[in-house]
């Protein structure tokens, strides 16, 4: 005989039958929200890299892609990101933002849809600035290595920076180049561009500020190669020091025909688009050229070497930009998500702007966020160029 009694064999009615069941059902939906909970974690987590992969600045970007993706295989040779009790890969997916602001909206897009959970993007401010709305949007902490202090005053959360801003870069311009032995006269030539222009600006009130006298203050354009009416009011206002945001063709351009007009003695003082390997053979016409930069070198951090000698092994030669930024973000990020047991975006995001995080950055060790996304330990380091190398001379957060 079964020893199983119906409910209406022990007197209960309809009404307490499905009670019954009804308990039992929430009991079990529980256990099994419970049980999917335990294994919600993701197999593979997506990191984004949104930058110009074509162009003139592809270089630049794959830099940026070849950091990304040494850190990522490091860290899934060591069986991924923890999260609590299961390990993630790290997977990068790219899109090529064309370093155009309509390009790089449809390359966020890109992203996004694949599923990523973070993005380092963009290069370019104006990319980076056209591309927020859209991480924002799906709650993707956005890593930008761009430089122009708008970026992150969008009143978007999300927007994060690895760098110094150009408030730094353009303090840095204007101070150096008032200390400078024997500088009296300085000229300040922006590219006509709103990125140059606003660091032209900047550059020009820091320089006053240091009580010096700024006799030119020019907006040319940044495809101008022909600067014969700049070189003869460079030559009236006996300028000493020209501190510009011109490109590194332009700068080439003007170096040689500041020399032919006789002005050797001129000092120039550049942006990070004149830190190239151009300006080498014609450096030596003019008495210095400098050039200022928040993407300081690997090789100039403690921790760089190792690095460099990964770098070197894997990509057959030396990064050209920021690739050990690219590399110290993703390194952050696993840690971040490895902290919280959790690849959600936004525990991330949280983590990720959280002032007692001191999180894994191998090679420049303090990539930190403030809460409005700015870095917290940001510098700018300034360059001379001498026998076709550039030289660090300072690095300093507090211009």
């Amino acid at each position: 005989m079964s020893d199983f009694i119906s409910g209406h064999e022990r007197g209960e009615g309809t009404t307490a039958m499905h009670r019954r069941r009804v308990v039992a059902g929430g009991i079990a939906a529980a256990v099994l929200v419970a049980l999917a909970g335990c294994s919600a974690q993701p197999d593979v987590i997506k990191i984004g890299v949104g930058q110009p992969l074509s162009g003139p600045l592809a270089s630049l970007g794959q830099d940026m892609v070849n950091g990304a993706k040494m850190a990522a295989d490091e860290i899934n040779a060591r069986g991924g990101v923890r999260l609590g009790s299961s390990r993630a890969k790290l997977e990068i997916v790219t899109a090529d933002d064309k370093a155009d602001a309509k390009a790089g909206e449809a390359a966020a897009q890109q992203l996004v849809d694949a599923g990523i959970t973070v993005a380092l993007a963009h290069l370019n401010s104006g990319v980076s600035i056209a591309a927020a709305p859209i991480y924002a949007k799906a709650g993707v902490p956005q890593l930008a290595i761009s430089t122009k202090p708008s970026y992150t005053q969008q009143s978007l959360d999300t927007t994060l920076r690895l760098v110094a801003n150009d408030n730094l870069q353009a303090k840095a311009m204007g101070s150096y180049a008032a200390q400078l032995a024997g500088a009296q006269r300085f000229a300040v030539i922006d590219d006509g561009t709103p990125y140059g222009k606003g660091l032209g600006d900047d550059a020009a009130g820091a320089i006053k500020q240091q009580q010096r006298e700024v006799t030119l203050r020019q907006s040319l354009d940044d495809k101008r190669t022909d600067f014969k009416d700049l070189v003869a009011d460079l030559g009236k206002t006996k300028t000493d020091v020209l501190v510009t945001t011109l490109n590194d063709f332009q700068v080439e351009a003007l170096i040689k025909q500041a020399a032919a007009a006789g002005l050797t003695r001129l000092r120039i003082l550049g942006g990070d688009t004149i830190k190239t390997d151009k300006l080498g053979k014609v450096a030596p016409l003019i008495a210095g050229v400098y050039a200022t930069s928040p993407i300081v070198e690997a090789k100039e951090f403690p921790n760089g070497k190792p690095f460099l000698d990964g770098f070197r092994t894997r990509f057959k030669g030396d990064p050209i930009y920021g690739a050990h930024y690219a590399y110290d973000a993703v390194h952050l990020v696993a840690d971040a998500m490895s902290r919280n047991d959790s690849a959600d975006k936004k525990k991330l995001l949280e983590r990720l702007k959280n002032a007692s995080f001191d999180g894994h950055a191998p090679v420049t060790g303090s990539m930190r966020f403030a809460a409005d996304g700015e870095q917290r330990y940001s510098a700018v380091a300034v360059y001379l160029l001498k026998d076709g190398a550039w030289l660090p001379q300072i690095r300093s957060d507090r211009w």
